[in-house]
């Protein structure tokens, strides 16, 4: 950590607080993904902060490799290069900073009551609205550098999903009863969440992040369930650890971290 005129941080307005990422957006018409354009900028030395927005992916990607439908026009397709001087296991910590980011943005620009569930999705109405993808570089056996993906469904209509996605996702226009999200303001809101968070936690730790993700959560109090390389377990899930695992009681009172893969909210 450092001086106590840290500390301040997190009594500060975010109101009162410059941000200069939201003033470095890079937008695109049409890109196979905003992640592989990212990428390509921070191998050049892109500087922290950079983003790239798009108005179209043909192949954008969620967690797992699974397809990110990214229509035209309807949506918040946007990558941030991030250098943090992190070991590589703490860097899901930077997923959870980034949904808290963008919950905080999605409330305060639409007030549709998004909530996250662990570890990268963003849902309203108990559907939907955003992911997040966090890819990591590495190189001489540290960080080099990682990309933030932020995927969210702005203004989609129930028309624009395909079948596969009814009844799954949803977007900003469909929970906030119709009115359409300005999307160039909902970006700068999430690039200033996003830039105050991180300079936050980098200067006091993962603590503040934590907080303010177990309050935005839908998974915690929930009972949840989650497989193993031993089988399929359940419990209750009850708050995060301090690497950012997910921490869930079984009926016998054990307390499990879950560090990574897929839970479903039973």
């Amino acid at each position: 950590m450092k001086s106590d005129d840290t500390r301040h941080l997190t009594r500060l307005n975010r109101e009162h607080f410059v941000s200069g990422w939201k003033d470095n957006i890079q937008l695109l018409e049409t890109v196979v993904s905003t992640q592989e354009e990212a990428k390509k900028l921070a191998e050049k030395g892109a500087p922290e902060g950079t983003a790239i927005r798009a108005e179209e992916q043909t192949g954008g990607r969620g967690r797992m490799g699974r397809k990110w439908h990214s229509p035209a026009g309807k949506g918040i397709w946007m990558s941030v290069v991030l250098r943090p001087d992190l070991p590589l296991s703490l860097t899901p910590q930077l997923t959870l900073l980034a949904g808290v980011a963008v919950c905080r943005a999605i409330r305060e620009v639409t007030g549709v009551p998004a909530g996250i569930k662990w570890p990268n999705d963003l849902l309203a109405g108990g559907r939907k609205i955003c992911g997040i993808l966090l890819e990591s570089s590495l190189r001489e056996g540290g960080l080099h550098y990682a990309i933030a993906g932020i995927g969210i469904s702005a203004n989609l209509t129930e028309e624009d999903y395909p079948d596969y996605l009814q009844g799954v996702g949803t977007s900003l226009l469909i929970e906030g009863g119709g009115i359409p999200v300005d999307r160039t303001r909902l970006t700068e809101a999430v690039l200033t969440e996003l830039e105050y968070l991180y300079t936050l936690y980098i200067e006091q730790g993962f603590k503040p992040v934590k907080e303010l993700w177990e309050a935005m959560s839908v998974t915690l109090g929930r009972q949840i369930s989650f497989s193993t390389p031993q089988g399929r377990c359940e419990g209750s899930a009850i708050g995060l650890d301090e690497n950012g695992g997910l921490l869930l009681q079984d009926a016998s009172g054990k307390i499990i971290s879950i560090l990574s893969g897929e839970i479903e909210m039973i």
